[in-house]
Parts: C-alpha cells; sequence; structure tokens
C-alpha cells in the first residue's frame, strides 16, 4: 500500500522475533519456508475427485476468478487454488506419485498461505483407499507372508512390485503402469481407452484387497502398529483431513473451511447406475450393495472427527442435506441447486476468512528493508539447502571470521570460473557464521550478518542502493539513529563505513557481497573506491566475483596486496565428489549400487564442478537397481546434464508445455509468477491444443495445476522462488540455467515474438474480464475451408469458430489495485505490469500499444510519479521514442522535464498541468490526443480542475548540434528524409552525417584536398554530389558513404583567370553543373559517373533549373534569357527574353502542375511563360517589382505551386501565382535586413530572420500577425534551411551550432488568440456560451467559448468602458469614454443605434432583457427602453454598485452614506438605508449573491479564488499564481492548478461551473470544475470543441475573426431632461412628456423589428413589472 517506508512501523509481536533474527542474519532462526507474512492466498482443496467433480468446475469457472479479483483490488495478494484432480484423468487419481504430491503441496499451502489455507469438501463417499508406491522390503515381505497365510493369491503383487536395492533400506516400489501395461499398447490395433483402463481398474482393486485383508491380519496379531497400517486401510480424504485439521491450534483453524453434503436415503438408489459415483458400492449385478466398511469409516471421520474439532476451535463447517428425486435419485436439478448454494456460500466464507486474517499481515508488508533482507536470506537458505557443502576453502573462511585475529584485517576474496560454487560456499558461510561466532564468543554475544547477492533484486545491482540498505541494516542493529541518509554517494561510504566501527566483540560483524561483477557501471562502482581496504578489529568481509569479469579482481589485487586473502576455487577431485554425492543421496535415504558407481566415477573423471555433481544427483536419485544403466546414462558437461533434466521433464510434462513454461519463465524481465505462469500458459494456444491431444479435460480453460507442480518438482533447486514488490516469482537460480533454457527455447524469431505478445496481451488485460479467445485451427484445415466458395460452410466455420471460443480467466491489470473508489490516493501498485509490460511490447512490435497502453495513460504517468519513479518515466518515454520515433513522446518528455518539480510535490496537479501545456499543441501533435483524453477521464479523481482552452506559452528549444567553432567553416547543410539525420559540410573538405538527437556523429566522408563548394542529394537520397574547388564533382553512394566516381567540369572560359564551379543542379537521373563566366553545361549520368554531353548557351550561364520529371532542362543567362533542352537527347528546343533585359536570370521556377516557367532577374522583375508547347513558350505575365531599391534575397514556390515568396533585403512579397498579383507585402522595421526567409511546409506561416538578430520570427500567412520569435541563444541566425520531407526549419548560427525547428510545434504554440492588452472585464450571458471582454481598448472582443478563439471584434469611437448583455447573449449594450452607447445585434455584429450625450459610470439590465438602466455620476441617470431606446423615467440620485432586485422592480445602489432604493417605472427614491451614526458604506450586496458573484458558483456549493505568489516564493517552473476551487460542504480543497500569466480577471459561468480567466496578455483560459459527484460532467469535456482535433491532411488553421464597426452617425442625443433622434432615425419620437411606460408608436420599422425580433424568442412579456 502507498506510501511505504524503510522500518517505519514496529513489528507485531508475533513477527518481532522473525525479524530480529533477519536483521541480525540468524539464518538458522528463520523457519523453512520463509514467506514474510502475507505474499499470496493459497487454498487447498481436498475432496474425492467422483463425487465433487460438478462443484470444483463450478466453482473454478465461477467463484475462483472473483475472489481473485478481490484480493488483488483489496490487498495487492494472488488467489491461488491447488485442486490436484482437477483436469487429470480418471485413471491417474489414485497413483501414488499424484497422492505424494498432493501431500506435498497441503503442507505448503498450510505453511505459506496469508489467508485461507484449506477447504474439505466431504460428501457419501469415503474414497478409495489407496495403493502404496514404495513399501520397505522387510514390509512388504511380512506382507506377502500374511497374504500367503490367509490363502490370497500373491501372484499380482510379485508381479506388480519390484525391489529396488537403490533405497535404503531396501524397498519394494510398484511398477509404472506405462510399463506394465505395454502388452496391451503393442497390439495390432490400439484399444480405446475404456478397455485400456478396465483391465488396471481391475487389477488395482485386485492389489489394494490383498494389501487390505493381509494388512488387517497383521494389526490383528500386533504384527503392525496402527499408525503403520493406516496408510493401507485410509482413503485420500481421510489422510488429507487428519494431516491439515488434527493437532492444529483453534487460530490456525480459523483458516480453514469444511462442507459437508449429506444426501438423504441415499441407500434406495444404489441400483441407479449414476449413483456409483457418490457413494461407495460393493458388489456385483444384481446384488450391488453400499460398501458397509466404507460407510463406517466415513461416518468415523464425518460424524466423529470433525465435531471433535469443532467442539474445540472456530472451525467453519456446513452441512447441507440434500432430498434426492424419487425416480431419478441424485438428478442434475438437485445437484444444481445444491452447487448454487455452495458458491455462493464459498465466496463469502473465503473474503470473511481474508478479511480476518490477510488484514493483520498487512502492515508488516510496507517496509522496503526488511522485504530486501527476507529476499537474501531466502535465496542464502534456498542456495545452502542444494547439498551439504565440503571444500577446504570452507575451513579456511571459518579461521577468517573468528575474531581473534591481530594486525591488520582486510577483505577476503574467493573468486573462480562459472559453476565452481562460489555462491553455494557463501551460502554456506552465511549460513553458519552466526553459529560458528555465538560458539567463539560466547552466549551473551549476538553477532550481525549481512549478506547480499549482488544483481538478484533491484536494491543489490545499484551501488547507492546497496550501500544505503547495508547502512540501514547496520544502523537498526547497532541501534544508531541515522537523521536522515546522505544523498550523495561520497557522504553514503563514509557512513557505511562509521558503521563499521559501531561492531565489537560482543557483536562481531560479517558482510558477505557474493558477485561483484553483477554491479551496475554507476557511480564507478566496478573500480570498488567505495570498499575498505583495512577493517575495525571485529568486521570482516566476504566478496566473491569472476576472474575476469571487468578488470574486478585486478582492481582487488592494486587494493589489496597480502595472497593469503584470495581463495581460488579450483575443480574438487573424483573422490571429493563421490563423497559429496553419497552424503546427499543418503539425505533422500538412495543410493548407488557398486556396478552403477564405475558410471558414476567415470563422469566425475570428466567434470568435478559443483552443478555438475548436483545435477548428477539429479539423474541418480530416480535410478533403480533392476533398470540397465549404461555410459549413456551420465552427461559429462553441466550443460549437457541441464539439457537431459529439461528433456526429461519434456517427457513428463509434454514438450511444447516445458519448452513454452521455460521459456516465458526465461524471458520475463523478472521472471513470472505461479499465477502468471498458469494465466499465461491458458493463453498460449499450442500448449491448450498439446494438452487436449494427451488428455481429455472437461474444457480447455487452464493449464492443469499438476503439470505446474510437476514442473516445479523436477527444478527444485534450479527454478527458485523470489520475492519481488509482495510478489512471489520463479527465476533461474544461476545464468546457466538461463543461457540454456535460451538456447533451447528461445531460438526462433517467430517463437519469439508470437510469446513476447502473449506476454504484452497477459499485461495489457486483453484477454481479462471474460473476453474469449479463440483456439487457432491447424494451417491446412482453414485453407481448406478457404478454398470453399460455398457460404454456408463459411458460416458454419464462424459458428464453429465461435464455438471454439473460451474465457481462460486471464485477470484484469489496471496500473493500481484501487482499494477504496472514494479515495484514489489508497492504491496497491500493480508492479508486475509496471515491471513487465514495456519489456515485452518493445520486443514485439506493438508500437500503438506501446504508446496507447503505457506511455500516453495517465494511470501510468500518475502512479510512477506518485511512488516516486519519475526518473523511470523520462528513460520509458526515452525508450519508446527510440523504438517508435514518435515526436509526440519527444515533446511529452520534455514537457514534463518542465513540470518535474511541481508534479513530484503534488502529484495530484498532473492532469491540469499536461492539460494546459498539450491542449494548445494538439492539433500538431494529434497523437497526444489520447493522453489528453485520459486526464480528461481519471485526470478529475485527483484534480477536480480541467482546463478547457489554455492559453499558455508553451516553451520550446529546438535540438542543437555544435558543428564548427564559427559558421564561416561550414559550407553547406542537408536535411534528409529522417528528421533527425543532417548531412553537413565543412570548407576542410569533411563532409558529416549527424544523428541530431544523440548527437552522434554517423558517417563520415572526407574529400580530397579541396575545399567543397556546395553539395546535394538526389530525391531519393542515393546519390550525394559534392562540387569542389578543383572543378569536379564528386559523386557518392550516399547509404554507404563511398565514392562512385569524380567527374572534372570544363567550359568555356573567357580570360585567363581561373574560374571555379559555378552551381549545379540535379535531375531524377542527371548532374547539370556549369563554371563562372562560362556559356556551357555540363550534363553528367548519374547511374555510370561519366559526362554525357554539355548545353552550349548563348550568354554566360547563372543558373539552371530541371522540370520535376526530369525531361527538359532550363538555363538561365545573362541579358535576362533563358534557354531549354531536352535532357534525354541534349537537344536544344528554343531560347525566350524578358522585355526587362537590364539584368541576369538570378531565379527560374519550374511550376509542373501550371505547365509555367518564371524567371526572376537580379533587379526583381519578374517574366511569366506557358510552357504548354516546350518548343516556343508565350510570355502571359510581366511582373516589374523595380519599385523600390531592393536586391531579392531568396526566392521559393511553395509546394502546392499556388504561391512564389520573394524574400528582399526590406521587405517579404508573396505572389498569387493564379492571379501573379502580390497578396500578402511584410516590410522590415526601420533599421532592419531580412536575411532569409522562407514557407512553412503546408504553406501557412512565414519563416524568417533578419540581420544581427539572434530571434526567428514567424508570421501567419493568411492575417501576417507576428506568431511568435524565438530566441536562438547560439548567436546570430546566418542561414535558414527548410527540410522539402518534414515540416522542419534548420537554422545556422555565427558560433557554428545548427538548430533544428519544428514548424508543426511552434505553429500549434502560437495558435492562442491574444487582444494585446490585459483583459479587465469579461461578461459571460446567463445563457450560451459566448464570452465577452474588454481591455481598455476601442474594442469589445467577442470569444468563441467551444474553440477558445476570438470570433469577432466590435470596434467603437473610444475606449469601451461599460458592457452588458441580454440573457441569451444576442443583445449587447455598451458605453465609451466619448460619452457614446451603443447597441450591438451580436450575432450579426450590426451596431443597431447609437446613443451620445452622456457618460456612463454604470450599466444594468433587467432581468426580462426589456430595460437598460444608464447610470451617471454627472447628470441624471435614465431608464431606457432597449426595444426603442425611448426614455422610461429620470433617476436623480446619483447611485454607485448599484444592481436590479429580481423582480425587475428597483434599482438598488448607494451614495456616500446611504443605500437607495428607486423605482424603475418612476424614477423616484422609494426606500432608504443609512447608518446612524453617518459612516461612509463603502460595499454592500444582496443577500442571495452574497459573496461576489465571480467567486462563488452560482449554486452555492464551490468558492474559486486565484492565490498569487509571495515574492520569496521562487517558482522554477514559473508558476505566477494559482487557481483553486474549494468545495464548500467539508471546506476541502479539491483541485488547483498553476497559473503562469498574471491573471488581471476571474469570471464563472452561470450554467455549468466554468471558470474563465483573463490575463495581462489580452489572452484567457477557460477551465471547467469536475467534482467527483459530478460525473456527468465529464462527458461534456471529453466532447468539449477543444479535444478535437483534425487529420494533418485536412488541418483547418483557426477562423479569422470578423470585425465589425460602430456607427458614425448618432441616432438619438441626450440632452438634460430630452432625447432629440436623429432625423432619418428609424426609431419614432417620443415626447419625454409622455407617460412613465413610453410604449412605441405603431409606426413599426426596421431597427425596431430587429431588436424586438433579438429579444422575442424569449418569451418575456413586454409590460413592466409593477
Amino acid at each position: 500500500m502507498w506510501p511505504a517506508g524503510a522500518g517505519t512501523r514496529l513489528p507485531c509481536p508475533r513477527d518481532s522475533a522473525l525479524r530480529r533474527a533477519a536483521f541480525s542474519g540468524n539464518l538458522t532462526a528463520l523457519p523453512a519456508h520463509l514467506v514474510p507474512a502475507g505474499r499470496s492466498v493459497r487454498v487447498f482443496i481436498s475432496a474425492n475427485p467422483e463425487d465433487t467433480g460438478a462443484e470444483r468446475q463450478a466453482l473454478r469457472e465461477n467463484v475462483y476468478p472473483k475472489l481473485r479479483e478481490f484480493c488483488r483490488e483489496n490487498y495487492g495478494l494472488e488467489f491461488q487454488v491447488i485442486d490436484l484432480y482437477w483436469g487429470v484423468d480418471e485413471d491417474e487419481w489414485d497413483s501414488p506419485e499424484l497422492q505424494k504430491t498432493r501431500m506435498k503441496l497441503l503442507e505448503d499451502c498450510l505453511k505459506t498461505s496469508a489467508g485461507p489455507c484449506f477447504v474439505g469438501l466431504l460428501g457419501e463417499k469415503y474414497g478409495n483407499i489407496r495403493i502404496p508406491g514404495e513399501v520397505e522390503a522387510s514390509e512388504f515381505e511380512m506382507i506377502l507372508d500374511a497374504a500367503i497365510e490367509a490363502k490370497l493369491e500373491t501372484k499380482l503383487l510379485e508381479e506388480w512390485y519390484c525391489r529396488d536395492e537403490n533405497s535404503v533400506p531396501a524397498a519394494y516400489y510398484l511398477r509404472p503402469k506405462s510399463e506394465m501395461l505395454k502388452s496391451n499398447k503393442n497390439a495390432v490395433k490400439p484399444p480405446s481407452n475404456a478397455e485400456n483402463e478396465k483391465p488396471w481398474q481391475e487389477i488395482s482393486d485386485e492389489i489394494k484387497m490383498i494389501f487390505k485383508a493381509a494388512v488387517k491380519l497383521l494389526h490383528e496379531k500386533g504384527k503392525m502398529k496402527h499408525s503403520q497400517a493406516k496408510r493401507y486401510l485410509f482413503s485420500a480424504i481421510e489422510d488429507e483431513f487428519d494431516f491439515a485439521l488434527g493437532k492444529q491450534t483453534p487460530a490456525f483453524l480459523k483458516k480453514c473451511v469444511c462442507y459437508i453434503r449429506k444426501i438423504a436415503n441415499i441407500e434406495r438408489f444404489v441400483k441407479i447406475p449414476e449413483m456409483g459415483k457418490y457413494m461407495d458400492i460393493t458388489g456385483t449385478e444384481p446384488r450391488i450393495i453400499r460398501d458397509p466398511e466404507a460407510q463406517e469409516k466415513l461416518i468415523k471421520l464425518r460424524d466423529e472427527f470433525i465435531p471433535t474439532i469443532v467442539a474445540s476451535s472456530n472451525l467453519r463447517v456446513y452441512t447441507s442435506v440434500t432430498h434426492c428425486d424419487m425416480k431419478l435419485g441424485y438428478s442434475q436439478e438437485i445437484e444444481n441447486h445444491y452447487i448454487e448454494g455452495l458458491g455462493k456460500q464459498f465466496y463469502e466464507d473465503m473474503i470473511d476468512i481474508i478479511q480476518a486474517t490477510v488484514q493483520q499481515n498487512f502492515d508488516t508488508e510496507t517496509d522496503t528493508l526488511y522485504d530486501e533482507i527476507l529476499q537474501h536470506s531466502s535465496l542464502c537458505k534456498t542456495y545452502a539447502s542444494f547439498y551439504e557443502y565440503k571444500c577446504e576453502a570452507l575451513n579456511i573462511v571459518h579461521k577468517y571470521i573468528l575474531p581473534s585475529k591481530i594486525g591488520h584485517i582486510n577483505p577476503l576474496i574467493i573468486y573462480g570460473g562459472p559453476c565452481t560454487g562460489k555462491t553455494l560456499l557463501l551460502a554456506e558461510v552465511a549460513k553458519k557464521a552466526y553459529g560458528w561466532l555465538h560458539e567463539d564468543t560466547g552466549p551473551e554475544s549476538d553477532p550481525v550478518i549481512v549478506v547480499r547477492f549482488l544483481g538478484t533484486t533491484d536494491m543489490s545491482t545499484d551501488l547507492r542502493t546497496l550501500l544505503l540498505s547495508v547502512c540501514e541494516q547496520l544502523a537498526v542493529n547497532y541501534r544508531c539513529l541515522v537523521q536522515s541518509y546522505p544523498k550523495k554517494i561520497h557522504d553514503l561510504c563514509d557512513l557505511f563505513i562509521n558503521l563499521l566501527n559501531e561492531s565489537s566483540l560482543q557483536r562481531p560483524l560479517v558482510i558477505i557481497f557474493d558477485a561483484l561483477e553483477q554491479l551496475s557501471e554507476n557511480d564507478d562502482a566496478r573500480k570498488l573506491w567505495w570498499l575498505p581496504a583495512h577493517l575495525p578489529r571485529f568486521v570482516r568481509i566476504v566478496l566473491s566475483t569472476l576472474p575476469n569479469k571487468h578488470g574486478i579482481l585486478q582492481k582487488l589485487r592494486c587494493l589489496i596486496h597480502e595472497e593469503d586473502n584470495y581463495i581460488e576455487l579450483i575443480p574438487r577431485d573424483r573422490k571429493m565428489c563421490s563423497q559429496v554425492l553419497k552424503h546427499q543421496l543418503l539425505r533422500v535415504k538412495r543410493k548407488v549400487t557398486s556396478g552403477q558407481q564405475i558410471y558414476v566415477n567415470n563422469a566425475f573423471s570428466k567434470c568435478t564442478l559443483p552443478m555438475f555433481v548436483n545435477l548428477t544427483f539429479r539423474e541418480v536419485r530416480h535410478w533403480r537397481s533392476h533398470k540397465d544403466v549404461d555410459e549413456s546414462s551420465l552427461c559429462v558437461t553441466v550443460h549437457e546434464s541441464i539439457e537431459q533434466l529439461f528433456w526429461s521433464l519434456e517427457k513428463k510434462c509434454g514438450p511444447k508445455l516445458v519448452s513454452r513454461a521455460l521459456g516465458y519463465i526465461t524471458m520475463a524481465k523478472m521472471g513470472l509468477s505461479e499465477m502468471e505462469l498458469e494465466d499465461v500458459l491458458a493463453l498460449d494456444n499450442g500448449v491448450m491444443n498439446e494438452l487436449n491431444e494427451n488428455s481429455k479435460p472437461s474444457n480447455p480453460l487452464r493449464v492443469p495445476y499438476l503439470y505446474i507442480a510437476r514442473l516445479k518438482e523436477g527444478l527444485t533447486g534450479y527454478l527458485i522462488e523470489r520475492h519481488v514488490k509482495n510478489v512471489t516469482l520463479l527465476v533461474w537460480a544461476n545464468r546457466h540455467l538461463q543461457l540454456i533454457a535460451q538456447k533451447l527455447y528461445l531460438q526462433q524469431d517467430s517463437d519469439l515474438r508470437e510469446m513476447h505478445t502473449i506476454l504484452a496481451d497477459y499485461f495489457l488485460g486483453v484477454w481479462s474480464g471474460g473476453r474469449r479467445k479463440a483456439f487457432c485451427l491447424e494451417d491446412s484445415y482453414l485453407n481448406g475451408c478457404l478454398d470453399l466458395e460455398s457460404r454456408s460452410v463459411l458460416e458454419e466455420e464462424k459458428h464453429f469458430m465461435e464455438q471454439a471460443s473460451f474465457d481462460r480467466q486471464a485477470p484484469d491489470q489496471p496500473w493500481v489495485f484501487q482499494c477504496n473508489p472514494l479515495e484514489p490516493d489508497i492504491f496497491f501498485v500493480n508492479h508486475r505490469k509496471m515491471s513487465e509490460l514495456l519489456h515485452h511490447l518493445t520486443r514485439c512490435g506493438k508500437t500503438d500499444d506501446l504508446l496507447y497502453g503505457i506511455i500516453m495513460n495517465f494511470s501510468w504517468l500518475y502512479t510512477m510519479i506518485k511512488i516516486g519513479q519519475f526518473d523511470k518515466v523520462l528513460s520509458d518515454i526515452e525508450l519508446a521514442y527510440n523504438y517508435s520515433q514518435e515526436k509526440e513522446l519527444k515533446f511529452l518528455a520534455s514537457t514534463l522535464r518542465g513540470i518535474k518539480n511541481k508534479v513530484i510535490a503534488f502529484p495530484g496537479s498532473l492532469s491540469a498541468e499536461l492539460q494546459q501545456r498539450l491542449l494548445p499543441v494538439i492539433s500538431s501533435l494529434p497523437k497526444l490526443r489520447h493522453l489528453l483524453l485520459e486526464c480528461d477521464k481519471d485526470g478529475p479523481k485527483y484534480c477536480s480542475i480541467v482546463p478547457l482552452h489554455s492559453s499558455m506559452d508553451v516553451t520550446y528549444s529546438p535540438e542543437r548540434l555544435p558543428l564548427s567553432s564559427s559558421h564561416l567553416h561550414v559550407t553547406e547543410i542537408l536535411p534528409t528524409c529522417n528528421p533527425s539525420t543532417v548531412l553537413t559540410a565543412l570548407e576542410n573538405g569533411s563532409i558529416s552525417t549527424w544523428d541530431v538527437e544523440t548527437r552522434q556523429l554517423l558517417r563520415q566522408i572526407t574529400t580530397a584536398q579541396s575545399v567543397i563548394l556546395g553539395m546535394k542529394l538526389t530525391s531519393d537520397e542515393k546519390y550525394l554530389v559534392v562540387a569542389t574547388t578543383n572543378n569536379t564533382l564528386l559523386i557518392y553512394d550516399n547509404v554507404n558513404s563511398c565514392l562512385l566516381s569524380e567527374v572534372e567540369i570544363k567550359g568555356t572560359k573567357h580570360g585567363s583567370s581561373s574560374t571555379y564551379i559555378n552551381g549545379f543542379t540535379l535531375s531524377v537521373n542527371h548532374a547539370l553543373a556549369w563554371l563562372e563566366a562560362s556559356k556551357d553545361v555540363t550534363v553528367i549520368d548519374l547511374l555510370y559517373g561519366w559526362p554525357l554531353y554539355q548545353f552550349h548557351c548563348w550568354y554566360e550561364v547563372t543558373c539552371v533549373q530541371c522540370s520535376l520529371d526530369g525531361v527538359h532542362a532550363f538555363c538561365g543567362q545573362y541579358l535576362n534569357t533563358t534557354t531549354i533542352f531536352h535532357l534525354g537527347s541534349g537537344e536544344k528546343l528554343c531560347t525566350v527574353t524578358s522585355e526587362f533585359s537590364g539584368g541576369f536570370v538570378k531565379f527560374l521556377l519550374i511550376l509542373d502542375t501550371a505547365q509555367e516557367m518564371v524567371m526572376v532577374d537580379s533587379e526583381g522583375s519578374l517574366s511569366v511563360w506557358n510552357t504548354e508547347d516546350i518548343s516556343n513558350p508565350q510570355l502571359t505575365d510581366d511582373f516589374d517589382c523595380r519599385r523600390e531599391d531592393s536586391e531579392v534575397v531568396t526566392i521559393e514556390l511553395s509546394e502546392d505551386q499556388s504561391a512564389i515568396l520573394i524574400c528582399k533585403a526590406l521587405s517579404i512579397e508573396l505572389l498569387d501565382t493564379g492571379m501573379w498579383k502580390v497578396a500578402e507585402k511584410f516590410r522590415a522595421k526601420h533599421n532592419e535586413r531580412f536575411i532569409s526567409a522562407v514557407l512553412s511546409k503546408n504553406g501557412d506561416c512565414i519563416i524568417a530572420t533578419m540581420e544581427n538578430t539572434q530571434a526567428v520570427f514567424f508570421w501567419r500567412r493568411d492575417t501576417g500577425q507576428c506568431m511568435a520569435s524565438l530566441q536562438e541563444v547560439s548567436g546570430t541566425i546566418v542561414k535558414l534551411v527548410k527540410s522539402s520531407h518534414h515540416n522542419m526549419l534548420l537554422s545556422l548560427s555565427t558560433s557554428g551550432v545548427l538548430s533544428i525547428w519544428d514548424v508543426d510545434i511552434i505553429t500549434a504554440m502560437s495558435n492562442i488568440d491574444k487582444t494585446g492588452k490585459p483583459i479587465q472585464s469579461l461578461v459571460l450571458p446567463a445563457r450560451g456560451e459566448i464570452i465577452y471582454s474588454l481591455d481598455g481598448s476601442d474594442c469589445v472582443h467577442k470569444w468563441n467559448f467551444s474553440s477558445g478563439f476570438i470570433e469577432a471584434v466590435f470596434k467603437h469611437e473610444g475606449i469601451v468602458e461599460h458592457c452588458v448583455l441580454t440573457s441569451a447573449g444576442d443583445i449587447m449594450v455598451t458605453s465609451d469614454d466619448k460619452s457614446s452607447q451603443y447597441v450591438w445585434h451580436t450575432n450579426s455584429g450590426e451596431n443597431l443605434f447609437r446613443i451620445n450625450g452622456q457618460r456612463i459610470s454604470q450599466l444594468l439590465i433587467t432581468h426580462n432583457d426589456q430595460f437598460v438602466v444608464s447610470l451617471c455620476e454627472e447628470n441624471a441617470s435614465r431608464v431606457w427602453r432597449l426595444a426603442t431606446g425611448h426614455r422610461v423615467c429620470n433617476i436623480l440620485a446619483t447611485l454607485q454598485n448599484a444592481f436590479i432586485t429580481s423582480a425587475n422592480t428597483f434599482v438598488v445602489g448607494m451614495t456616500k452614506s446611504k443605500v437607495l432604493a428607486v423605482s424603475l417605472w418612476t424614477g423616484s427614491i422609494t426606500k432608504k438605508f443609512c447608518c446612524e451614526d453617518g459612516t461612509t458604506i463603502v460595499n454592500f450586496k444582496l443577500i442571495p449573491d452574497f459573496i461576489w458573484r465571480q467567486r462563488l458558483s452560482r449554486d452555492g456549493r464551490y468558492l474559486v479564488y486565484i492565490c498569487f505568489r509571495n515574492g520569496e516564493e521562487e517558482d522554477e517552473n514559473g508558476a505566477i499564481s494559482s487557481l483553486i476551487v474549494m468545495r464548500l460542504a467539508d471546506g476541502k480543497n479539491i483541485g488547483a492548478c498553476s497559473l503562469y500569466k498574471t491573471p488581471t480577471f476571474l469570471a464563472l459561468s452561470q450554467r455549468h461551473l466554468n471558470i474563465i480567466v483573463g490575463f495581462d496578455d489580452g489572452s484567457i483560459g477557460i477551465y471547467t470544475v469536475v467534482d467527483r459527484v459530478d460525473a456527468a460532467l465529464k462527458i461534456k469535456i471529453a466532447t468539449s470543441n477543444s479535444r478535437q482535433i483534425f487529420n494533418s491532411a485536412t488541418q483547418t488553421s483557426r477562423p479569422k475573426s470578423n470585425s465589425y464597426c460602430f456607427k458614425v452617425s448618432v441616432d438619438c442625443l441626450w440632452r438634460e431632461s430630452t432625447e432629440v433622434f436623429a432625423r432619418d432615425s428609424p426609431i419614432t419620437v417620443s415626447d419625454s412628456s409622455e407617460s412613465n411606460e413610453a410604449t412605441p408608436s405603431k409606426k413599426h420599422n426596421s431597427c425596431y423589428d430587429r431588436v424586438c425580433a433579438a429579444l422575442e424568442p424569449r418569451g418575456h412579456s413586454y409590460s413592466p413589472d409593477n
């Protein structure tokens, strides 16, 4: 459960002795099953397989999955049921091996289960007595004698039981059934299973009968004790009940349950064949009766043994009595009814016991240090139990550890090659060290042993965490109070050395580090600077390492010079190995015969490694004395022996199951738990198909647990259990096993991919929640179906496929298990998913699942940050980015780095922080939309504020790459089709290919001793062409960076001075180059690398351009002349000359789509030629740009050829190629000059740089607005290059730094509307979602709530001071400082009429939208009718802070010392409120609105406020203030969101709880509050337009805002007490002396109609409220 702290809780008394032993390293005091409390709930099901099949199947299908889910969600534990009969063939039920396995697993469950551990299902059947698998020779012979004495035929016993001399003492064992029944199998036609089974059934019954009779006789005579006789006379179920329930404490029995089913009068139905499975029967037809002996034993067990236990404990026992059907006996219907009740009761009982027992173990598991110590202690006990370790090295270590030595003490180093037993030796030392020291220093001493098997846990791989955990363990043992552990590694090392000095004679210290080579490189751990060479007197350190890994042994020899401190483990002699083997065999009551010993000795003469001895023991313990053993029976190397071990398992469990099971364990990052292995094998169709072929399970739901048990048993000691983050995982004991499993089972790429996919699907939860997975049919079978055209057959196939789909009962895999939905911060982390999913997704190629299943998953991000794994988040995103190359991931990583401190301190703010930053860029980075929707869905659990529109200026920094010390050295930059790869050429002749992100040099070419003039890539990036000062073109293979050919360029030279290549261009297959002042263009074939021919032009060539299809070449020359050639034939087609013949052709643009050619001369004039007839182009347009003395700097054709960008020094022009007119023009400011300008890839924006500035400017092409000016920190920009493949821009600065800008992100970032001035107030209509803002300018801005953009601007003559809206928002009344009032129609933007004459101090509108109150400070205030502009009455009192009462009858306001209520219809003061002592009133409120409107939500449930930061509080992320929402019901802050600009106004919408904040730059932010109570609002967010996104193909830019202007002529002028309407005013004039109602005349006019039409739909009455 989160949060977890090391050693924060005191252990409970039950646990404290275990804990003390673990901390001090006293391994002998730890229990055999070293499982920290509460690892998993394991329930053993004890039942007779015959009569409980249906209920066990029902429980498995319906109840176990629910219980598993309950345990995972509420305790973070696994729930596992051990039912060994399930899925096993009937003839296996009474096999001795199965019974032996059952008893072993029963013992395991009783010892290790965290909750309930035993469930007994008992019916009317006692069950079969068991056949003994092995009987001691003396006992067997005694039984044989007794059988003969009882005149029984013993031939069968002698035939089926065989003497085995390898057993100690000798014994008889039951021969395998397969071996004995071979004769049947060798028959010509294999008989069916039923026939095959019958003889075995008869044989087994006969064997049981002989044993029973003989043992009874011996028991009666007193030759055999009752305890001995039990195994021949009791059924399996009685043994299990006795073992589980007899001799247990009442506390333990609370964890057990028994369900007893009695069937009334069952004896009556004994003749019905189906009833045979519900009771024990004896006799043959027609005399079948219930077996009285079995019934007697059953009654003893059920009605005596169990009630006795219940009487002395709290054992739960449920008895159900069922009555049979008169005809059918115990019918299906009756059984189903019983099963339904059992399922419900079973579920309730399990939950009760889990809640009562697991809860108690729960608190001790939050201690990570304790967990770490137990993991290593558990490993130590596992290794030490392999076999009794005996060698000289152990004695040397024993001597070293005893604290008698005086003088210098150094660490002891044990080294040796792989498999020499270093780990086993250290495990043995760790196990015995406590005892050795205790013996040496006396009974009062309390030694401390610290053991770490490096690399086996996360904390023992990294030096920092290793030292930290060791220091914590020492501090606990020596009772040192460490206030806080140091962050710096050197300080931590100093603390470690200080803690070593705490040791004493009474408390000596031994530290054991196994496998130093497993330490990671971090903090230079492998240099061993942290290891103390000289130790305090009572400290011993024992280390082990491989001799030649990472140079660790060499570094140790530099630190510690004494040779005595080194022990090399070398292979032992043969005798020693034989001795060890003999001891191991005796421990399991086995031996080898003298004949077999020869082969053992032979094997040991080839290999004597400890692991080989152990593997040999594995093989030899199964030898039988009568079986033939030869040289091939034993392998002679470790690797061969391991392979043989795996093959023997394959024979036992099936090759597919073993290969997949071991493959999954090997490929998993941290190993797999038993339950995970079961789940994953169930999802593997190959395994399930194999199982179904070999046996006949009731349905292909899961792998029978028996196979998992056999697998674990076969690999005991090699496949070990590790406890990682509250889960027990199966892992390999050493890496050799792992390597061989990899070699055998993980070689095929297709298999690997399939297995990684199955694991990825499992951890993604693809098949959880009852989703059915189909069995894949054989390919040949499927292909056969697909060849058939018959539709009906295909439909049958489809139906069959549906039938062949099964729920494999895979569990749900959330990132966290939520115990309580109302407390989202109390959860268990799904550590297994955290550690495994990414690992498998990256290896099986599921990019989408990687992006959306992990990285873009809010729950993953939040959980990782909450548990303190922020840096792991960044590294995982980086891994995913390297794998998928999605730029969204790069942006997300930089966003998270920017909010690191904020979200680490307040993880709940993650969703709001992300939304604020992602909303502006979502149109350019569409894949982030998934994360945004995830934030909407899950974010409100932790923070109730959800940004709908963010006006945050997102910070963006480009990728930077230093190329050279100065830009002068860089001659050319070429972007490529890979966004992160760039080619650069330096003047020293080197061409480099860089990966910009990693800043790695990928390839480098060095040209001959010549300066590079330029380089270009062909469009397919196959060839790189470089021009040099040697007048040669070098043609390179771009992929392999090798020179293909070198071509010299020649031309007609004028004069003797040497000339360089003036320029070159590339077409599809050709390169064209020309020299300075030359009339010739050389054409080179790129494929063969030789010159084809030369084009001869009229004048000196200035530029050359090729058509897109590579057919024609256009050569521009002096005197504005262009010649067109055919590239294929070299033929000159025609020559054209422009009328503006002053200069030369500077640029040529070829518009393929419009079949036009554009010549641009050096003075900026354009001529457009139609090239439909290529041999005779026609001049269609002349365009003279010589109006200014401004030279053309760059020219560019947009990608869609719709516009031409001409950049001049003082201006940028955009020519529309459709009409050949200047569409837009941007001028440089005074004294500024443009260096270069380009269009973005989609042509939406213009990007330019200016002389001597460090900024890149972005203008919106449609509005001309400067969207962004981004600073380049590395210096003044001298060059801009656009990528033709991506919307990227490359800039080179004076300091030689190349920056790569993503134009999409910049465009999106600037997609925020701003008015440019601080927002002074926001006005919202009561209905409808439109926002109006006033910012102290002459405009009112209308904002679209859905898109967050400015929709319209209402321009006024003066500065707008006041604004009011009708409730629907379609009519707006405003006033400005020029004493004008305006009535606007907000949809059409029309200024309906304008009133002049008085400066207004406050505008109010009645609630029914009929009347406006204009309050003035100097003159009389007026009430006037909105529809006509006519006055209703004057108000002579000056009012401030006024409002209209809800009944529309009074306007209430204040003067200096009074509050006045004035009638809206007469203007007279009707009520006065004043303070008696004449105190000045500052403010007052109406009761319903007792808190400021913009602070309290309309329903009074929430308070919204903005909190500014103190000057001293510096926020690293630049947050200026916070927006906070408080729920008034409980006073809880339910959301806080940082604001990164200065807020100037806060408003709440009246409908939903939407918050609008105005900022000082004229932008607005829109937020909504989603309290967990108001889940319905979530839907509103998800469908909000701010979350809509367009595909890049149809990406639309935001709409242009409409601009509406005020009326110049005034419709009405207010004087002192009258209104004067303009003569042509469409509104009827009324005299001021008319009645107060001021009814308009019947002469309806257009303006009046329009206002009325706007007001009418609201259905308000037009008569005033009286």
